[in-house]
């Protein structure tokens, strides 16, 4: 247990105090694909946002049409005003089209609209839904600071379980590659890269903003979400107007480093985004050796690990963390171009006109699936596997 303050704002959760928050003035964004339908994880989330209250919770939902209205009737089964926002109905992929808003889907994109919808209220929290360790807490703990005058939240916790380090996309990618762009730039003063590198898990999924910031920011499309909204949070909010929270213990499932989702995918997202801002901010890099000074940050930093690993008697693979980052090294290089979504207060398209188009083509597949289910009536009452975890999104790592 420390106290220690970083250059951003930094609670600790020192003791089992649950602050006042105004809960009551946020929406909470949850964003869900199918595999969260009927999960365990999910549920205990929306069970705990019962006794949260907010002032409504926005569920942007990535789900084949066939799947969308049977979720969104299990999501209407919660006590808690839930707006399901299906992401991929026709009525809005050809809103979004027209307004030359089509592109690449993702996480980022779901959540970009998502938070569309939550402009009508004050401050807006954004988690995931996959998280086997949920606490009413997390969405108090997140508003606070809003509440004392700050702009921008965000989440942060060790990932530490089934006696191992976890958290590796950020500590051997993420965390040595601000380590080796920083120690590449002279600096006069405190910049991006002393930003980035306050926060104590900076891929987190879980941040709270004033709804005045959240209309300001340009979301990425997909896994570069995180790093990107704190790349946009320095720019609008700063050193100043941001805090990171302490959450305590978090646990979600795990992602495998290779495949298609896997975290040597995400690592490139990650990487392009992290870069993005660091180069908007107007820091110079030089790519021809940016491999080789990660890969030495990131060795020195592993040291550190194992180390902390042995003192708490935790298991520990130095050669499977030194592969993890000989691959992410892989994925070092100038970003694409640039494919973000616009700040919500410049969007040639207002969330008024996502929610018609979204509730359209939710009910539009809701009465395909009843007049299915007509046809069918052994259908009816289908459950979920009996495992849920077998349809759990993995987490990010």
């Amino acid at each position: 247990m420390e106290y220690v303050q970083e250059r951003v704002t930094t609670l600790h959760a020192l003791t089992d105090h649950r602050p006042d928050a105004p809960t009551g003035r946020a929406a909470v964004v949850v964003p869900m694909t199918e595999r969260e339908y009927g999960t365990l994880a999910a549920d205990r989330v929306l069970t705990a946002l019962e006794s949260v209250d907010p002032a409504r919770v926005v569920v942007p939902l990535r789900a084949p049409a066939e799947r969308v209205g049977p979720f969104a009737d299990w999501l209407d089964g919660f006590d808690v005003d839930v707006e399901p926002l299906w992401c991929g109905g026709p009525r809005l992929t050809e809103l979004l089209a027209t307004r030359g808003l089509d592109g690449d889907r993702g996480k980022g994109r779901d959540v970009w609209l998502g938070l569309g919808r939550a402009l009508e209220e004050e401050f807006v929290v954004v988690h995931d839904a996959d998280t086997k360790t949920y606490s009413p807490a997390f969405v108090t703990r997140l508003l606070f600071p809003l509440a004392r005058g700050h702009d921008f939240s965000k989440g942060y916790y060790a990932r530490v379980e089934d006696g191992s380090l976890y958290g590796r996309l950020f500590r051997l990618f993420f965390r040595p590659l601000v380590r080796a762009l920083a120690d590449a730039t002279e600096r006069r003063e405190p910049g991006i890269l002393e930003y980035l590198d306050a926060f104590r898990y900076a891929l987190a999924g879980e941040f709270a903003a004033t709804t005045d910031l959240v209309s300001r920011l340009r979301i990425q499309r997909g896994w570069g979400l995180e790093v990107g909204t704190l790349g946009e949070a320095f720019a609008h909010a700063g050193f100043a107007g941001s805090a990171q929270v302490d959450l305590g213990r978090y646990e979600h499932d795990h992602r495998s480093v290779d495949g298609p989702t896997g975290l040597a995918d995400m690592s490139r997202a990650v990487g392009e985004a992290t870069l993005r801002a660091v180069e908007g901010a107007g820091v110079e890099i030089e790519y021809d050796t940016l491999a080789d000074r990660y890969r030495e940050a990131a060795d020195g930093l592993i040291r550190g690990y194992e180390t902390d690993a042995a003192f708490n008697g935790l298991d520990y693979d130095r050669g499977a963390e030194r592969e993890q980052v000989a691959t992410y090294a892989d994925a070092l290089g100038k970003p694409e171009p640039d494919t973000r979504l616009p700040a919500w207060r410049d969007a040639p398209v207002t969330p008024a006109e996502v929610g018609d188009a979204a509730r359209a083509d939710l009910a539009v597949a809701r009465d395909k699936g009843s007049r299915r289910t007509d046809r069918n009536p052994g259908k009816a009452n289908r459950q979920r596997p009996a495992d849920p975890s077998a349809d759990a999104a993995p987490g990010e790592d």
